[in-house]
């Protein structure tokens, strides 16, 4: 980012860099490094957040009203690329990037009390109820039915793909209030309690054998009116702008670290000829046309950025940053598994956790088929990137 050369933002760089030298500590160091998915366990993660909220870091793109820096987007990409740099581990994004801003935009004056410092010291961790069996990228067709009941919406049917779901003591939830009409004009965003009466979660256990994923299934599980978000039947509002913040997430960053690990890996990886495969040209023109992709992202992450900062919403430009950064992901991880080889088949489970066991091959390598196998859900999740493109289609009159 052309901006990211000002004296004024170096000075900023060397401040984070600096801190998180002293702060990020080394333990969690290596959760990040060794990170096979976008989501870090429950422990590091609110340990990482612990330390990020003493600092008053933690929300980076909050306002200073609700307890964030107020930084601008100058400063948010700086700070997003020097904690990749440091390999800082991941913060769930349910809270802090998704429902929080949400809550700013749509919630009353009591929710925006109660819930937004509670996200900031991770004494509540979200889970997303949007997915359903028969409700994915059409999220539009999803059946979870509230009946109201008094001061109560009951909730019959069931969620999937609920990240973190077992974890997590709160949901953000979309459900069908209203049956008549277009789809999107029934569906209402609620707030509730995990450990509400009649919520049960069963396990997904991914290719990668990492649990990350859950069902969840909802027996007369009543919701007070005073969780809803926003109108009743006014909830695919909230939930498109949500979605918005979901898709605009920051790409550049990490991608960056992964090219410094591909070069690695291909620097130390031997051709059988006497020479590593960088010698080859072949895979230096591959790793030049990977650059030139997350150049282009990390531009088309600077645009968006400048959108919301003007107070804006990213709109379809949301969508064009999640199509490039989610493909970009799953081309890096599929050049690490090539590179990688017969080490990349070797389950070594242990190994790649932090503290585990040195493995029978690079750390690097070892990482590369779990990355591989959880990152096939990147181009899914979030709105399918075929979605993407339709709504890239129809911003352009197409």
């Amino acid at each position: 980012m052309a901006a990211s050369a000002t004296p004024d933002l170096e000075a900023f760089r060397r401040e984070v860099r600096d801190w998180l030298s002293a702060n990020l500590p080394p333990h969690l160091a290596e959760v990040g490094r060794k990170a096979t998915s976008v989501f870090t366990d429950l422990k590091p993660s609110l340990e990482w957040q612990a330390i990020l909220h003493g600092q008053g870091w933690v929300a980076p793109g909050w306002p200073a009203e609700y307890g964030g820096p107020g930084w601008d987007e100058g400063r948010q990409h700086v700070f997003a690329t020097e904690c990749a740099r440091a390999h800082a581990p991941h913060l769930a994004p349910m809270g802090l990037k998704m429902v929080g801003p949400c809550i700013m935009r749509f919630g009353t004056p009591e929710q925006k009390t109660h819930y937004l410092p509670r996200i900031l010291s991770g004494q509540d961790y979200w889970c997303q109820g949007y997915s359903e069996s028969g409700a994915g990228s059409d999220l539009a067709s999803l059946s979870l039915n509230a009946q109201r009941d008094g001061d109560d919406y009951v909730l019959n049917g069931s969620k999937i793909w609920t990240t973190h779901a077992h974890f997590a003591n709160r949901m953000f939830c979309l459900v069908r209030t209203r049956k008549e009409g277009r789809p999107q004009t029934g569906i209402t965003f609620l707030l509730l309690d995990m450990d509400s009466p009649g919520i049960r979660v069963d396990p997904i256990i991914t290719l990668a054998g990492d649990h990350e994923l859950n069902q969840v299934f909802f027996d007369d599980v009543r919701v007070p009116v005073s969780g809803r978000l926003g109108e009743e039947n006014e909830g695919w509002t909230v939930a498109k702008y949500l979605l918005e913040f979901e898709r605009s997430s920051a790409y550049a960053a990490s991608l960056r670290i992964t090219l410094g690990e591909l070069r690695q890996m291909l620097a130390n990886e031997p051709d059988g000829q006497g020479n590593t495969l960088i010698d080859h040209a072949e895979w230096r023109a591959e790793l030049a046309e990977a650059e030139a992709m997350v150049d282009a992202i990390e531009a088309a992450e600077d645009g968006v950025q400048a959108i919301i900062a003007a107070g804006g919403n990213p709109g379809a430009g949301a969508s064009m940053l999640k199509v490039q950064g989610t493909e970009a992901q799953q081309k890096l991880q599929k050049m690490a598994v090539l590179i990688a080889g017969p080490y990349a088949a070797v389950d070594d489970a242990q190994s790649r956790l932090p503290g585990g066991s040195p493995g029978v091959a690079p750390d690097l390598s070892l990482l590369a088929m779990a990355r591989y196998l959880n990152g096939r859900a990147l181009s899914i999740f979030g709105g399918a990137n075929e979605i993407q493109r339709g709504i890239l289609a129809r911003s352009q009159g197409l």
